[in-house]
């Protein structure tokens, strides 16, 4: 008598970005060997990562999280300049995706200088993810307004816009306005993605209007099956849906998670990884990619 082998699900053709382990360690997600990992292991990890042709990489932004609020937040959050900074010279073809830079903690210019210089180190590998901040705590250690973040946050856009990629930048709006001055090095792209956080019909309509993307973040797969149906999405907008802890030594079980991802919109799935160390984190990395990623 044959023996019957199962045969494992292939994923077809997916897109595939990390949720960086280690730089950001949120309560109940993150694993206790990211407590004592540092630069070392993520080195390997991104370089691993780019080997292997996922889509990005992320990093957070807080820069000072209240104690009260870390509980649930978390405490840990790298400088997503200095972190991606640094795995630009050790990658090729990943790009670096900020998840999220808060608008209203920056000048528009300043961000253009900063990731300008950073499109430029990395060959034109930044991806800006950008939102207008929900943690009013932070904004009021930093003395920043909290009231109108909004208005402020959609203005900021349209400055970016004008900005990133331009020598001697112009703009107008309600809020920013600058000219006459040279910003330099810009950005090498010639128009850098911008992709909008949030989980907010609005943050969706910010996104479809002002950007390139959405990715947005605590809502179920049905919620965001419904906003997306309620726009008219633009020709290469890219919709980037989370979906984990994936453990890829369950192939049947991450190839139906994300199937469900991509069946509520996903062009790309942002990917968090179950892993007990750096070295295991690699080689779930590996069956995610023996999966099946798009090539």
């Amino acid at each position: 008598m044959r023996r019957a082998y199962r045969k494992e699900p292939t994923l077809p053709d997916y897109r595939l970005g990390i949720t960086s382990p280690i730089v950001t360690r949120l309560p109940g997600v993150a694993g206790e060997w990211e407590a004592t990992a540092g630069i070392a292991e993520l080195a390997d990890i991104a370089a691993a990562a780019d080997e292997l042709g996922f889509e990005y990489l992320t990093c957070s932004e807080h820069v000072a999280v209240p104690t009260a609020i870390a509980a649930q937040r978390g405490g840990t959050y790298w400088d997503p300049l200095s972190f991606f900074g640094f795995l630009a010279g050790r990658t090729r073809t990943i790009r670096f995706l900020t998840q999220v830079l808060v608008l209203g903690y920056h000048h528009p210019l300043e961000i253009a200088k900063r990731y300008g210089t950073l499109d430029t180190i990395s060959g034109g590998r930044v991806t800006l993810g950008v939102g207008v901040g929900s943690l009013r705590e932070e904004f009021d250690l930093l003395g920043v307004e909290f009231g109108g973040r909004g208005d402020r946050a959609d203005d900021a856009m349209r400055a970016l816009r004008a900005s990133l990629s331009a020598s001697e930048p112009e703009y107008q709006g309600t809020h920013y306005e600058f000219g006459g001055s040279i910003v330099e090095p810009c950005a090498v792209q010639q128009r850098v993605p911008i992709w909008v956080g949030g989980r907010t019909s609005r943050s969706l309509r910010r996104a479809v209007e002002l950007g390139d993307g959405w990715v947005p973040f605590g809502l179920g797969r049905s919620r965001l099956r419904e906003m997306l149906d309620a726009v008219e999405v633009p020709h290469g907008f890219e919709v980037v849906l989370g979906a984990g802890p994936l453990d890829p030594e369950d192939a049947e079980g991450t190839a139906a998670e994300l199937e469900k991802t991509r069946s509520a919109g996903a062009t790309i799935v942002g990917v968090t990884i179950r892993a007990s160390s750096a070295d295991h984190y690699i080689g779930q990395l590996r069956r995610l990619a023996e999966l099946g990623l798009k090539g």
